[in-house]
């Protein structure tokens, strides 16, 4: 099926499927943390309350080695949100990995099927989804202020979230210096990326309208990475993926070698638009690597050194 058909069913689906509801209003109480609890030497979880979604999230936190103030890493997970169970923390070495390192490592748990991105209007099955004010406005104050942080930060998504992480990095420039994209698409408003990005969503039972109103049209266009691609000047940008084909790397994990290989068509593409604007990227196609743990747990690793000389852990 052409990527223009599969827009056109998805477009009819929508259609078919639209909820008419007014825009949400935000509580009125301000951001705060209202717990933390240890779950392990220098871990804890954490929850903030956003006043944007009026509910309380989920954070688990890696705190920093060493003293003094550090910055802070946030990683986003998959489709699921980490309410599956299948996430960075459950499925890597991300704790032992940053035992040692000084830098704050901060792990939603939530959004499952929402792009990490503020919906125009509440939806009937996937509720209130204002994720980009939560990840760029009202967690990084708890956090800076919980852990006493330099206030310098990066962030990294995988698979759903890792174009939702390069779309964060355009939106609130002066939050994020540095960005990490595992195995993602980093683009929205064209049909291909309508159709993907409206697939996450319907996979969860919500109405893309709802998210970003009539597909490609302006709300759209302001959240494809690609478009706005110029906004990320300045910014150390690590792009990984791979080419779909089983190897080592995937140690064990379920390979999904289609999806892995649009991921690595999708982000060779974002890396030469980046190039033709004069910004490349740190760009990684592993010729064998077919979307599991094992390769993402990799390429975290890899991206590490880059996103901490941006800033500066």
């Amino acid at each position: 099926m052409t990527a223009s058909k599969l827009c056109a069913l998805v477009a009819c689906a929508i259609a078919a499927s639209v909820v008419l509801v007014r825009p949400a209003c935000a509580a009125p109480q301000a951001v705060e943390v209202v717990d933390e609890v240890s779950i392990g030497d220098r871990m804890s979880r954490i929850d903030v309350y956003s006043p944007a979604m009026n509910r309380v999230i989920s954070n688990r936190v890696i705190r920093a080695a060493g003293d003094g103030p550090a910055p802070t890493l946030y990683l986003l997970t998959g489709a699921g949100g980490a309410e599956d169970g299948i996430s960075w923390w459950d499925d890597t070495d991300v704790r032992d990995f940053f035992a040692d390192k000084h830098v704050n490592v901060v792990l939603p748990t939530g959004g499952a099927f929402s792009l990490y991105t503020d919906w125009l209007a509440d939806d009937p099955i996937a509720g209130r989804n204002r994720w980009q004010t939560y990840l760029t406005r009202e967690l990084p104050a708890a956090v800076d202020t919980q852990l006493g942080t330099t206030g310098r930060n990066a962030i990294g998504g995988v698979s759903m979230s890792a174009g939702s992480a390069i779309d964060l990095a355009v939106q609130a420039s002066d939050v994020y210096s540095a960005v990490a994209s595992y195995s993602g698409c980093p683009w929205t408003s064209d049909p291909a990326g309508i159709a993907m990005a409206s697939a996450v969503v319907m996979r969860g039972g919500g109405n893309p309208a709802n998210m970003w109103g009539s597909p490609g049209g302006e709300v759209w266009r302001s959240h494809d990475p690609s478009i706005n691609a110029g906004r990320l000047a300045g910014k150390t940008v690590y792009l990984s993926a791979a080419s779909g084909i089983p190897g080592p790397i995937d140690r064990g994990g379920i390979p999904s070698p289609i999806i892995e290989a649009i991921a690595s068509s999708c982000t060779g593409s974002f890396a030469a638009r980046l190039t033709d604007l004069g910004m490349p990227p740190i760009y990684l196609n592993r010729p064998l690597g077919s979307h599991t743990w094992g390769q993402f747990e990799t390429d975290l690793h890899d991206s590490w050194p880059h996103l901490a000389r941006a800033i500066g852990a």
